[in-house]
């Protein structure tokens, strides 16, 4: 994305988490040990070089909120930063030396960088956030918040499940279609539909200035890539989640 950021997903390998949340989990609100996680998110902040609170990680309910994390953010207690990350499914910062980062299991993590104006987002994109079009609200957010030019972003659409296996009900079908998608195009029928999540979330990108040629898309299918990433339709809800992160 450029030579003055860090982005990148982890992978299942290299932490101590045990069952399935082997091995590298650093997800709170999992059900994971919490000795474990905390081994995990220190062996990933001397990775990167900084310290624990520099690591944000926000409580996700699929839905569209987006959270600014800016100085002000880090003169609040514990408490009340964990209150300020309740329900936020994007985060973003023009902070430098904070990571800040979405947690999935299938669900399509975006990451997004303004090089011009210094500016990272971390997108958590579920099928639902996805309906409700979280990656566009959070491109507004950065245009509000920071002069973002969406023609200027640098876009990352991370590991998660892909067309071939993500199968779904009539009722997420529809949801998509009642919302405008054009469903020929992220969509095909087998035994049941299938949705391309990672499509979907590259044609908003697009649908809000992202340039084409500034998108990747991530080859990875965490469904189908079990052994090496978390799949909550693989393993259950009580299981690990991967960490896709940002770093100016």
């Amino acid at each position: 994305m450029g030579a003055d950021v860090v982005a990148f997903s982890s992978t299942r390998h290299g932490g101590c988490s045990k069952g399935n949340y082997a091995a590298f989990n650093i997800n709170r609100y999992c059900g994971d040990s919490e000795d474990d996680i905390r081994s995990n998110r220190e062996a990933l902040c001397t990775m990167l070089g900084i310290s624990d609170d520099r690591l944000i990680m926000p409580h996700q309910v699929h839905l569209t909120k987006v959270a600014k994390i800016d100085e002000a953010f880090f003169l609040l207690n514990a408490e009340e930063r964990q209150a300020a990350l309740e329900g936020v499914d994007a985060l973003m910062t023009n902070l430098k030396g904070v990571c800040i980062g979405v947690s999935t299991a299938d669900c399509i993590p975006v990451l997004l960088y303004d090089q011009e104006k210094q500016v990272a987002c971390a997108i958590h994109a579920g099928w639902r956030g996805t309906v409700k079009r979280i990656v566009m609200t959070a491109i507004e957010a950065m245009t509000a918040a920071y002069g973002t030019q969406p023609q200027q972003l640098k876009a990352q659409i991370g590991p998660g499940i892909h067309l071939d296996s993500f199968e779904v009900g009539d009722e997420v079908y529809d949801a998509f279609q009642q919302e405008g998608f054009e469903m020929a195009a992220i969509s095909v029928r087998k035994e049941k539909w299938h949705i391309d999540l990672p499509m979907c979330n590259r044609q908003q990108l697009i649908a809000a200035g992202v340039q084409p040629q500034h998108i990747k898309v991530s080859p990875v299918c965490t469904f189908q890539q079990v052994a090496d990433y978390f799949s909550a339709r693989r393993l259950g809800i009580n299981s690990g989640r991967i960490f896709t992160g940002i770093l100016l």
